[in-house]
């Protein structure tokens, strides 16, 4: 999995990855606070380790019972693998839309290439993904797949990965997008 696309996840799903041991409180707070201020239960505050936790072992459901299994699982996680491990085996376990899980599968549905081959914009795109496959998905509505890339690359230059001028470059990046879609929806 390349680098960029490794720092591109950390740098939307939980940037503060490599600095918890499994659960982020400052991001929990964080996420409660928004919750309140909105009068809803939008912002999670879930790290990749518990993201791991709950695609692996437990059901999507929105309950505290889960939320807490998924907390404990977090800690063993962390407790038994290496920040690389756990990031590798997410991002092959995480779906990312149109029948791909994992991003050696995203890579190839969207750009009908391996992970490997992806370019920063590429990989912004597909990191984009995670939060919310069908409603950032390019074969969807590509301005919207547009905003969140930035999202991500704004991210990505926040936490030091890339510089003001490989953001810049990498949104501006033409996207070729895979032919795949068209047989991805013949067979639906």
């Amino acid at each position: 999995i390349p680098k960029q696309m490794t720092n591109a996840i950390v740098a939307v799903e939980d940037a503060r990855f490599f600095k918890h041991k499994g659960i982020d409180y400052i991001a929990i707070v964080r996420a409660i606070v928004k919750d309140i201020i909105h009068v809803s239960l939008k912002e999670g505050g879930s790290t990749i380790t518990q993201q791991l936790a709950k695609v692996v072992f437990l059901s999507s459901e929105k309950t505290v019972k889960r939320k807490l299994l998924e907390a404990a699982l977090a800690f063993k996680i962390e407790k038994s693998l290496s920040k690389q491990e756990i990031l590798e085996l997410y991002l092959n376990k995480v779906y990312f839309g149109h029948g791909a899980y994992g991003v050696e599968m995203a890579a190839r549905t969207y750009f009908g290439k391996s992970a490997r081959q992806l370019t920063l914009a590429e990989a912004a795109m597909i990191a984009g993904l995670v939060k919310a496959p069908t409603t950032y998905s390019p074969f969807n509505d590509l301005t919207r797949a547009k905003e969140r890339q930035n999202i991500v690359l704004s991210r990505m230059e926040d936490a030091g990965y890339i510089t003001k001028q490989e953001r810049e470059s990498a949104y501006n990046h033409p996207l070729y997008l895979s032919s795949l879609k068209k047989g991805i929806e013949a067979n639906s």
